[in-house]
């Protein structure tokens, strides 16, 4: 994960792609809508590589896979 960096100092320590202030969130959120990684790159963020991209989604899923989540039963 060298491509993802935590710095307090840019973005308030959001998580940014390293060496640039791209947080990562912006990046997914384009993901999100559906914008296909090579649009991404051209029309959005040309300084960034598929890699990076690629990098913002593993980080995403490794935050969930160290997430415990907590579900209660609904007694009616």
């Amino acid at each position: 994960m060298d491509r993802i960096e935590v710095n307090p100092n840019i973005h308030f320590g959001k998580p940014c792609v390293a060496g640039t202030r791209i947080p990562v969130q912006n990046v997914l959120e384009l993901v999100r809508d559906g914008i296909g990684f090579d649009k991404i790159l051209q029309d959005y963020y040309p300084d960034l590589k598929l890699e990076d991209i690629r990098a913002c989604v593993q980080y995403a899923i490794e935050l969930l896979l160290a997430e415990d989540i907590h579900v209660a039963a609904v007694v009616a």
